[in-house]
């Protein structure tokens, strides 16, 4: 029977880790340990709310100006400036770029399409994409290499989307290759266009991480193909 002390002792020991180099206790482990059936340790789980097999992650935030970064980008979504374009940056690095051997076989009542397992590779590229957070549209530009060159260019062909002198706002976040001198030195030379990093650890507030880019990210993929 699950009294309430065995029931607080089941859930004391839940709380402590294994100490023979198991990572966490299962059912039968514990209630070996403490001479009971499994059922018991299963039930006092089940009412606690406890799944010791699925542990899950967190990231602490340790950027001092997260409130104003994040104020500042949130302003931006709720209220952008006027007759002003708000960008949304993000990149992918190291997307294989690989052609298919065979040829996609069509659907057909009763079968899936049907896409073949062989394929060539072309070494890998790397994906720049800018969301336009009023229009919806993306502008995506893919490099060889992911390095702050390749960056500038991207820039530069997403400013050539916009009408001369016209504000752009870009919001991205805080890799290496973007905070470089020549990253400056294009900033020199488009006034109009303004750079704005999101939080350290703070992804989540890039709206492109949620939808173009942010599509491949929670599928796992890092394919290309180049055709069908």
């Amino acid at each position: 029977m699950l009294t309430p002390r065995l029931r607080a002792r089941i859930l004391a020991w839940t709380r402590k880790p294994p100490t023979d180099g198991w990572t966490q206790w299962s059912t039968r482990k514990l209630a070996a340990l403490l001479g009971i059936d499994h059922l018991a340790v299963a039930r006092a789980w089940r009412d606690a709310g406890l799944q010791p097999h699925r542990p899950e992650r967190y990231l602490r935030f340790n950027d001092p100006a997260f409130e104003g970064k994040a104020a500042d980008i949130i302003g931006l979504y709720l209220d952008p400036p006027q007759d002003a374009a708000v960008f949304c940056v993000d990149e992918k690095s190291a997307i294989q770029a690989l052609d298919r051997v065979d040829p996609v076989l069509p659907l057909s009542p009763g079968r899936a399409e049907r896409h073949g397992f062989k394929y060539r590779r072309h070494g890998t590229l790397s994906l720049f994409a800018a969301f336009n957070n009023q229009t919806g549209e993306v502008f995506g530009q893919t490099a060889v290499r992911h390095t702050s060159a390749d960056f500038v260019q991207f820039l530069t062909g997403l400013v050539a989307t916009q009408p001369p002198d016209r504000a752009m706002h870009v919001i991205l976040d805080n890799l290496a290759i973007q905070k470089t001198a020549q990253v400056r030195a294009f900033l020199e030379a488009h006034p109009h266009a303004t750079l704005h990093f999101t939080p350290t650890h703070s992804s989540w507030l890039n709206q492109v991480e949620l939808r173009s880019l942010g599509r491949m990210r929670r599928d796992g993929s890092r394919h290309l193909h180049l055709g069908r």
